[in-house]
């Protein structure tokens, strides 16, 4: 489920603690995709963002940005020891192997640990200031998301009632199906084998096919699935991968009952046309689902 909160904090002066804006992100995923956008030198927090966030949220990508700045402009500051001794290696490297070349400055000020501004004052205190704040940013982004998942859980509500509809409409229509298909194959044995076969054979054969072409498992498996969505939707927890698997099953369950009743006139159309209503509301919840932990 989508939803955006950020928190910030000002600078401390008491502590020298620096201003910082922590801000969550988060869109549909099947899974968990955690993306950090954070300053350098600061791994160690990183870590623990990513534990708290795997803690509190199941699903979503989520992008987390976490920004800090010194008070009074936060200066940058040049670590003159790594720098030293990253010439002197140059140099030395330059004149063993016979190169006339200078170094970059750019490439040297890009190099990890050559500046230190805003995350090199990050200490346990600051840290946290962050993880405090960064837990009350994530209830914002959770209360969010489920502010929408109500919304959705209606949606999911009507779509189930309307497959229960067309599931009754069509076991209302179950017995005057059987008996055109019946009906149809014994008509085509008869054309086939021109009136010269026994006819009790005939009526066994015609049986054992319109008995395979009888949808009565299918109505049931669809109408047990149709409860246990329902019930899950009822249960607390992360259900979102268990109600994809049930529309799975049931769309399973439709595209059976569209094929035992290809080929069959009549009122065997409608239910051609019923399970095409059944794969659409089936299709329309899987792609809610998707928004569901």
């Amino acid at each position: 489920m989508t939803g955006y909160a950020q928190v910030r904090s000002s600078a401390d002066g008491a502590s020298s603690q620096p201003a910082f804006t922590l801000s969550l992100k988060s869109v549909n995923h099947r899974y968990l995709d955690l993306q950090m956008r954070m300053p350098s030198e600061t791994d160690g927090l990183e870590m623990k963002l990513r534990r708290l966030l795997k803690e509190k949220m199941n699903r979503g990508h989520v992008d987390l940005t976490l920004s800090i700045e010194r008070a009074g402009g936060g200066a940058m500051q040049l670590n003159r020891e790594l720098v030293n001794g990253y010439l002197q290696e140059f140099r030395a490297a330059a004149k063993e192997f016979s190169i006339n070349d200078s170094p970059d400055l750019n490439a040297i000020l890009k190099m990890p640990g050559a500046l230190s501004g805003a995350a090199s004052i990050v200490d346990e205190a600051m840290e946290a200031a962050v993880l405090e704040r960064a837990e009350e940013a994530i209830k914002r982004l959770n209360d969010m998301r489920a502010e929408e998942g109500k919304g959705l859980e209606q949606e999911l509500r009507r779509r189930m009632a309307a497959l229960a509809q067309v599931t009754n409409d069509v076991e209302q229509m179950r017995a005057v199906v059987s008996k055109a298909y019946f009906d149809k194959v014994q008509a085509r044995m008869n054309e086939l084998i021109g009136g010269k076969a026994d006819a009790d054979r005939i009526l066994q054969e015609a049986a054992m096919l319109a008995e395979r072409s009888d949808i009565e498992e299918e109505i049931v498996r669809l109408k047990a699935h149709i409860r246990h969505f329902l019930q899950l939707l009822d249960s607390a927890g992360e259900v979102g991968k268990k109600l994809d698997f049930l529309l799975q099953e049931m769309n399973r369950e439709a595209n059976t009952l569209l094929s035992k009743t290809a080929g069959v006139a009549g009122d065997g159309l409608r239910i051609t046309e019923l399970g095409l209503a059944m794969k659409s509301e089936i299709e329309k919840s899987r792609e809610q689902i998707q928004n569901i932990e």
